[in-house]
């Protein structure tokens, strides 16, 4: 983890009515991986396996018009993607969130030309942010708000780009009637599972953050995602990080479950309701880690690059974040 990374931490309960579990998850609205560590599991659960594989498919729609994102049918809560391949701090690039808020990161001479207001990323910036709530009444077709923006997406700034697009909560739909008009190709998330054999664990970990140093547990975990050998104990550096503090017996075997793509809050949210059905069976592992990685490139990667969910068979969690210094 960079030194120029912040870890915030925060422990609770799924009983907890009041937790701020899925909040936190939808400050994170696009992600491409999603990773869980099952420590002293002889087999991939097949509920959790079901749960990877039923993460909706996603589509690459190739230089399409941003102003078809102003479709009421899309924008008011059934589709959300994000620009493909376009870099935050040096191309104009979309995002239609979950919620319907339609979000532009666009440089100063686009920004001008559009003619909606925004504000500077960060003081004396080139670039800019136009935030649109696409659900908001003063934005309804037919409109003032409305004619504006479309006039600013078709003629002031008619900009296409490639698009990663996902529905949700019953979008397809709408999703449909768009793909119709362009070029596009269907993908679904990658799931894969690795057996770890012999791995060194940290000492009985609970949700008590004083029982263990999440710094040093979140190191080692990076290291066992990144499949670092130890095949030389003296020198590996998962090795090193193995034992941050007084460690278990080797397992004889866990294992590391992945899914890539576009990833969305409601698909993490899908996986941990099927993890706490499993850590309640008896037997099960005394923990299970959720990573979730978001994408780089996006216009909310300055408040979050990815978090760490710790679930525990009582019900309790801790859930570490990790934000950018800057």
């Amino acid at each position: 983890m960079s030194s120029r990374t912040f870890l915030h931490c925060e422990t609770s309960s799924l009983l907890q009515h009041n937790n701020r579990l899925r909040a936190h998850l939808e400050q994170q609205p696009f992600n491409y991986k999603a990773t869980v560590l099952l420590p002293d599991c002889g087999c991939v659960p097949a509920q959790l396996d079901s749960a990877l594989k039923s993460f909706q498919s996603f589509y690459l729609v190739r230089k399409l018009p941003l102003y078809e994102l102003l479709d009421k049918h899309l924008s008011r809560g059934g589709v959300c993607g994000l620009s493909y391949k376009t870099r935050i701090e040096e191309d104009n690039c979309a995002f239609l969130k979950p919620n319907g808020h339609l979000c532009l990161s666009l440089d100063k001479d686009s920004y001008e030309r559009l003619g909606i207001e925004g504000k500077a990323c960060k003081p004396k910036s080139s670039r800019y942010v136009v935030v649109v709530d696409l659900t908001d009444s003063s934005v309804a077709p037919g409109g003032r708000g409305y004619q504006r923006l479309l006039s600013g997406l078709t003629s002031r700034l008619p900009l296409k780009m490639d698009f990663l697009l996902a529905p949700h909560s019953g979008g397809r739909d709408a999703l449909e009637l768009l793909l119709s008009r362009y070029d596009w190709s269907q993908h679904m998330p990658e799931v894969s599972s690795r057996l770890l054999t012999d791995l060194t664990c940290p000492a009985p970990l609970t949700s008590d953050l004083h029982s263990y140093d999440p710094l040093s547990f979140l190191e080692w975990l990076g290291a066992v995602q990144a499949d670092v050998s130890r095949a030389n104990a003296a020198d590996s550096f998962l090795s090193s990080l193995a034992c941050p503090q007084e460690s278990v017996a080797s397992s004889p075997s866990s294992f590391l479950l992945s899914a890539r793509g576009l990833l969305l809050p409601e698909n993490v949210t899908t996986l941990i309701r099927q993890l706490r059905h499993f850590l309640e069976r008896p037997h099960s592992p005394p923990w299970a880690a959720v990573t979730v990685y978001g994408f780089a490139d996006n216009l909310y990667a300055h408040e979050r690059n990815f978090y760490t969910l710790m679930l525990f068979p009582d019900h309790a969690y801790s859930l570490h974040l990790a934000t950018p210094a800057s």
